[in-house]
């Protein structure tokens, strides 16, 4: 439920706020200049925010389409992301989110067709029709809002015109009423990030459970719609051997892999700035109590354990699913 709506004075009149107002009739309204007046104000406490967000609603003025990192890709070798929107309803204890924005409110930019131009100009630029690559939920969930921004019913709208430019819904959530109501398009992959149950129920608070989440992806494929699943971040365990085993054959037991688009696996990785503030934000947290280590940068498992780690569930996952739909992340920092 949100209870603050905060409106940027210029997109005041703009449909899509309209439309969230009125959905939201009780919520009290306040009106700024910009949103960075109320997301990156000083002395926020994420935590406290984390239990009752805010909603920003608000107009991005550049940067709409960015190149992916070198790692970031399923397949293709021209990369994009795009965030339509800040932050994540779910709380991920590992999301480097956390760590990043002083502030856990929502900012939704509501001139979604801004991002179309974007992201037509840069599929027209590609050399000998090329395909096009973008990820959508760098920044945020790309469903678990979706009755409330309505971004999935615009953005697939606009992909079923350009067949050619290729779109991945990174999400965890259940809601794919959206999808199921139209015909599946062949150039958009519903990427499900999946975790061991036990993980979920203590890292990924607020998300849906492991089984409700291959429920839906059941329902996806039987719908025609192509799906990917991303096993990212890696968690460790004592017992991880056993704990993605067990993993790996419940999830393959319940989907159909011949139809799936791709496959991709990553380590646990954050820069150092972030992590440091993750840990300030929860000091009693056993993830970052874990056999951690600092190189470049960047904070992950100690590097033979996560080389292990990673070896392990590669040769697991390799026996479920073909090379060429196999993906890893690896870190290109």
């Amino acid at each position: 439920m949100i209870h603050t709506l905060y409106i940027e004075e210029e997109v005041a009149e703009h449909p899509r706020t309209q439309a969230i107002c009125q959905r939201y009739p009780r919520a009290t309204r306040i009106y700024c200049q910009r949103y960075g007046e109320i997301f990156n104000r000083k002395a926020q406490n994420f935590r406290l925010q984390k239990k009752a967000p805010s909603l920003i609603l608000a107009r991005k003025f550049k940067h709409f389409v960015l190149e992916a990192p070198l790692s970031y890709n399923i397949g293709g070798q021209r990369n994009f992301y795009f965030s339509h929107m800040l932050n994540c309803v779910y709380d991920c204890r590992y999301c480097f989110l956390q760590g990043m924005y002083r502030s856990a409110n929502y900012v939704l930019f509501v001139n979604y067709e801004d991002f179309d131009q974007a992201i037509v100009d840069t599929a027209a630029a590609a050399p000998d029709g090329e395909p096009s690559y973008f990820f959508s939920g760098y920044d945020c969930d790309s469903l678990a809002l979706e009755p409330i921004t309505g971004f999935a019913k615009h953005t697939l709208g606009l992909f079923e015109k350009h067949p050619n430019a290729w779109l991945e819904l990174r999400t965890k959530s259940i809601q794919i009423r959206e999808l199921l109501t139209r015909q599946a398009l062949a150039n958009v992959v519903v990427a499900y990030s999946l975790s061991p149950d036990l993980l979920v129920r203590t890292t990924e608070h607020k998300t849906p459970s492991l089984e409700r989440r291959l429920a839906a992806i059941n329902t996806l494929q039987q719908h025609g719609w192509t799906v990917g699943l991303r096993f990212d971040p890696l968690i460790y365990c004592a017992d991880y051997q056993s704990l993605y085993r067990d993993f790996f054959r419940q999830v393959f037991s319940r989907i159909d892999t011949s139809a799936l688009h791709s496959v991709s696996l990553g380590s646990f990785r954050m820069p150092t700035g972030f992590f440091r503030n993750m840990v300030k934000l929860y000091p009693q947290e056993v993830l970052f109590a874990g056999p951690m280590a600092q190189e470049n940068g960047m904070v992950s498992y100690q590097h033979e354990l996560e080389a292990q780690m990673f070896a392990f569930c590669e040769q697991q996952l390799l026996t479920y699913i073909p090379q060429s739909i196999y993906f890893p992340c690896t870190d290109d920092s």
